[in-house]
């Protein structure tokens, strides 16, 4: 297969750019009209992987305080590279949706961990990101879909990405 082409409606690439720019404009609307727009599309990887971890902690009858997450390990969960996340943590924290402690084994960790704020947005994200997804994917069938999200699973262990967790 040649990726040359000039032809933009051919390039695997530009497709699957559009296709992000057009989904990250549509959670910013969904998310204002949720009334959630504190809430970024950047946010979304660390805010999916923290509600995941402590969708686990509830499920496991873990009780006190959230353990949280190690930022590297968040970091290679969410899909972002470590200066990357710096910032969004950064931003996330500014927010009011995150919180990061020194690991009390290691001084150099940091543990990330949702906030009050950042655990009573579930809902509605997730409602919205649903809505979202939703919309852009109607038409699809199912198998299509699922065809769909293994490429670019492969596509990203290609790209030196690796797997998803």
């Amino acid at each position: 297969m040649d990726f040359a082409s000039l032809d933009t409606k051919d390039c695997p690439y530009y497709l699957v750019t559009r296709a992000s720019l057009s989904i990250t404009a549509e959670f910013k609307r969904a998310f204002a009209a949720a009334g959630v727009d504190i809430v970024k599309p950047a946010y979304l990887g660390v805010l999916l992987c923290l509600w995941k971890e402590s969708s686990m902690d509830e499920t496991l009858g873990k009780l006190g305080a959230p353990e949280g997450i190690r930022l590297a390990d968040l970091g290679r969960r969410a899909g972002l590279e470590p200066s990357t996340m710096t910032g969004v943590i950064d931003r996330m924290e500014r927010d009011g949706l995150v919180c990061r402690d020194d690991d009390p084994e290691d001084r150099r960790v940091q543990i990330i961990r949702l906030t009050d704020r950042g655990e009573e947005l579930r809902g509605p994200v997730i409602a919205a990101v649903d809505y979202t997804l939703k919309k852009a994917m109607a038409g699809i069938e199912p198998e299509r879909l699922e065809i769909a999200k293994d490429v670019l699973r492969h596509v990203l262990i290609n790209a030196g990405r690796g797997g998803l967790e």
